[in-house]
């Protein structure tokens, strides 16, 4: 079959034709596919939004059937969405209740009759969401059939914060309430002004300040509380505090219930406009500053008058504060206080002066010390320094969170400390070393103190001693060792007169061994009393003895009297008869003699004269020193006196080639045996006379002193050495044997020394070897 040419290109065309419907439909059906896909995302967008949005769509038919999302289940607490609206009341906890089911349906009957949308809240029992349902006549397009469209919505948080806010409000408006009274009835001036600077509103202490009637008439009136100040009233000074949005706080005096006051005065700008002020009555806070700064003065006056050094810290460790003494205890330099050092640098400086103890990690140490801030109670430490000071360091932390530092200076204290222990341990040891026992009993009646020897003396056990026994108790033990039991209450009194009546009272007393002690009792300072007892019975055995030795010796003094008193008889009586005899013969009574003879009897004459001298020395000397000189004294002038006796000697003197000097005043008379007085100035001239050698000098001279008169014999002889002195001045002894008498030297002197004494005077003499001697013999 042959094919026209004409057919093919019909065929070609056809087909090209059917290929570009095909292609079109293609591209149509493609394009629908897209359109397609577009609503589906697009439905599947809306959906997920619906679903995701806060609002949930509940669609209610004419037959009661709903149509909801899942997520509205879940808000009730059911599994799904029921199929008819009567069945959202679930089991007791799912769902909602009856009541509302009913409420909610009848809503929706009435919208889909009337088409009026409604609005209700419910909280579905045992949840806690809150519900907003909105309900209206759904649009034809959504269900043409007049079913009613119900949004919920969940307003949990916003039913809470609503909640919330009410309660808020409510407090809000109570605690306004209670803010405009307490405001009304505060104590204190307060007051509001509007943005004008306009007083607005005032409480009742404010119109009491000023004196008004009422709030009222303040406002009205404009009445300040504050006088101008610096120029500028008030109201510009609440002005400034509002443009600069700052409290303005200033201390002035004001006129408050018709008296001047010191208050402090506050602007306080609001949020909003306006400006709030108080007043606060400061007078007595002023008054309690003044008061504490003048006791703060007078308190650190009074800590510069102590010997202990303080210091005072405040809570950021700098020192206030610190006496003249704690500045020289750690030898700190002026104007630390001013400086306000740190406790840390105080304890630098000290540590350079050598002020603290030695330590091995200063910082650590002073780290150390720095926690006494921290500390609740007071610590308390030695410090002993290098140069032996020991200080008791005392720190106090204060309420404030600041701390005091005492010092004090123990050095002392403790060198007193150390010498009493060694006073009392030498006390101790001093009283057990003694003869006597001796007791101290305190005013209460215990023993106290005692030594060693007390026990032993009353014969008693050194425990019963130990336990400080009552005087009582000592006393019913020593009555046991006494003679006389009973006379044991004399030395109770003795204790009781010491310690209470604070007198001094002794006694004697045997004990049954036929010991005698004796006892005092001596008041001390202190208020205790000490008891000494000494055991005499020795003593009272020699004093038997020596009492008999005593009247053997007055026996013996009885004999010696006798003795010299015949002695004297026997001595003068021979030698008044030999001269007697020898001046007879002298005068011829036997006849006439030679010359041979006569010169015999001339030296007789002269030996007797001289024996008889020496006689009546040895006689009186003896009397003298035995007591039994006898003096008749009368009363004598003593340059007539003295100037007879050196008349008798005047031929030696001149023989002697010698001259004498007499001085003195003839109105001096003494009470004066005329006799001894004048054999002792002979004496003393006799000794002048012989000891001065040729061409030399003697000197009397008579004087009256402070009532003693005074005769003083000086030459310019050989003089005597101070052991020639002695000899002199010794005369004549016993020796050693008690059978004779050793002569040591001349008896003059002593013999002038016993007579001038027996007048009640004094004999010296200042001698020197080759110087001369002077006598000077003062009388009453």
């Amino acid at each position: 079959m042959e094919i026209s040419p004409v057919f093919l290109p019909v065929i070609g065309l056809l087909l090209a034709l059917w290929t570009g419907w095909a292609v079109s439909l293609m591209f149509k059906a493609s394009r629908d596919t897209q359109k397609a896909e577009a609503h589906r995302k697009a439905a599947r967008r809306l959906s997920r939004m619906v679903e995701e949005g806060p609002a949930i769509p509940l669609l209610v038919r004419v037959d009661g059937r709903i149509e909801a999302p899942d997520r509205f289940a879940r808000w009730l607490g059911l599994d799904k969405v029921p199929e008819y609206l009567s069945e959202l009341a679930g089991p007791e906890g799912m769902g909602l209740s009856e009541e509302q089911v009913e409420r909610l349906s009848a809503h929706v009957r009435r919208t889909q009759k009337s088409a009026r949308p409604f609005k209700m809240a419910l909280r579905p029992p045992g949840s806690e969401k809150s519900l907003a349902l909105r309900g209206a006549l759904a649009d034809p397009a959504v269900s043409p059939s007049g079913a009613a469209l119900i949004w919920a919505f969940d307003f949990t948080e916003t039913e809470d914060e609503l909640a919330r806010l009410g309660e808020e409000a409510a407090r809000a408006r109570d605690d306004f309430g209670a803010l405009v009274g307490l405001i009304e009835a505060a104590p204190m001036p307060m007051w509001f002004r509007g943005g004008d600077m306009q007083l607005r509103l005032v409480n009742k202490a404010y119109v009491e300040a000023v004196g008004a009637q009422s709030a009222d008439q303040v406002v009205a009136e404009q009445i300040e509380l504050v006088e101008k100040v610096g120029g500028r009233t008030a109201a510009q000074v609440a002005q400034q505090s509002a443009d600069r949005r700052q409290p303005i706080e200033r201390i002035l005096s004001a006129t408050i219930n018709n008296a001047r006051r010191t208050v402090r005065v506050t602007d306080l700008p609001l949020m909003g406009e306006g400006i709030a002020g108080y007043a606060i009555d400061i007078e007595e806070m002023e008054e309690q500053a003044r008061e504490f700064r003048a006791f703060r003065e007078a308190q650190r006056s009074m800590l510069d008058q102590l010997s202990i050094g303080v210091a005072q810290f405040d809570a950021q460790q700098r020192m206030s504060f610190a006496n003249q003494p704690f500045h020289r205890v750690f030898s700190l330099p002026p104007g630390v206080v001013s400086e306000r050092i740190r406790f840390d640098q105080m304890l630098t400086i000290a540590r350079e002066n050598g002020k603290i103890p030695e330590v091995r990690d200063f910082p650590a140490w002073r780290k150390e010390m720095a926690e006494w801030f921290l500390k609740d109670e007071p610590e308390e430490v030695n410090w002993p320094l290098p140069d032996s000071t020991h200080l008791r360091i005392v720190a106090q932390p204060l309420p404030d969170g600041g701390l005091v530092v005492i010092a004090e200076d123990r050095t002392e204290q403790l060198a007193l400390s150390a010498t009493r222990d060694t006073l009392l341990r030498t006390r101790t040891a001093t009283f057990d070393s003694l003869f006597e026992a001796l007791a101290v009993f305190a005013p209460d009646g215990h023993l106290e103190l005692w030594n060693r020897g007390f026990p032993i003396a009353w014969g008693l056990e050194s425990e019963v001693l130990d336990g400080h026994p009552q005087a009582e108790q000592l006393l019913a033990e020593i009555a046991k060792q006494l003679a006389d039991p009973k006379a044991i209450s004399e030395i109770g009194q003795t204790i009781r007169a010491a310690t209470l009546d604070r007198k001094k009272r002794d006694g004697r007393i045997e004990l049954a061994d036929g010991r005698t002690l004796t006892y005092a009792g001596v008041p001390l300072p202190d208020g205790n009393g000490l008891l000494t007892v000494l055991d005499v019975t020795a003593s009272q055995q020699a004093e038997e003895a020596l009492r008999e030795r005593n009247r053997a010796l007055e026996e013996a003094d009885a004999v010696m009297t006798r003795f010299l008193a015949n002695m004297s008889y026997e001595f003068r009586t021979p030698l008044t008869s030999i001269g007697g005899f020898a001046e007879l013969l002298s005068q011829g009574i036997a006849g006439d003699l030679s010359a041979q003879a006569r010169d015999y009897v001339q030296a007789i004459t002269t030996s007797v004269g001289k024996l008889t001298e020496q006689v009546e020395n040895v006689l009186d000397l003896s009397q003298s020193e035995a007591g039994l000189m006898p003096l008749r004294k009368t009363k004598v002038e003593l340059l007539p006196f003295i100037e007879q006796i050196v008349r008798k000697r005047e031929q030696a003197i001149l023989d002697a080639g010698l001259t004498l000097d007499l001085n003195g005043n003839a109105n001096k008379v003494v009470e004066a045996d005329r006799q001894q007085l004048q054999r002792a100035i002979g004496h003393l001239l006799d000794n002048a006379i012989t000891h001065t050698p040729r061409g030399g000098r003697i000197l009397v001279d008579i004087a009256k002193r402070r009532g003693v008169n005074r005769i003083a014999i000086s030459d310019n002889g050989q003089g005597m050495s101070q052991h020639e002195l002695a000899r002199a001045l010794e005369g004549i002894r016993m020796s050693k044997d008690g059978k004779g008498i050793e002569r040591r030297h001349g008896l003059g002197i002593p013999l002038a020394r016993q007579l001038v004494e027996a007048h009640g005077g004094t004999l010296e003499f200042q001698t020197r070897k080759n110087a001369g001697t002077t006598a000077t013999i003062t009388l009453p």
